[in-house]
C-alpha cells in the first residue's frame, strides 16, 4: 500500500503488513528500503490518517534499532 499525505520530509511511504517492509521516497529523490518493521506500526500507519510521515519514520525507521536499512536509489533525475 503506498501512502502520500503532505509531509515536508518525503513524498510517500510504500508499506508491506504481511512482510514488514517499507519504502520511503524522500523529497531528495532518495529511496530506501527498510526491514524488519513493526507490523503494529505499519497497522497503525495504515488505519491512521491523522499521524505525521514524518513523526512515523523518526519514530520507527530511522529511531529503531532492529530495523534493516538499504539505499536503493540515490536520486532520482528530474527532467524539464
Amino acid at each position: 500500500m503506498f501512502i502520500v499525505r503532505t509531509s515536508d520530509c518525503c513524498d510517500g511511504v510504500a508499506v508491506d503488513l504481511i512482510n514488514g517492509t517499507a519504502s520511503v521516497l524522500y523529497t531528495n529523490g532518495s529511496v530506501y528500503n527498510y526491514s524488519n518493521v513493526s507490523r503494529r506500526a505499519i497497522a497503525n500507519l495504515m488505519l491512521n490518517p491523522n499521524i505525521s510521515l514524518c513523526f512515523w519514520i523518526n519514530a520507527n525507521l530511522i529511531d529503531n534499532k532492529r530495523v534493516s536499512c538499504e539505499q536503493r536509489y540515490a536520486a532520482i533525475p528530474t527532467f524539464a
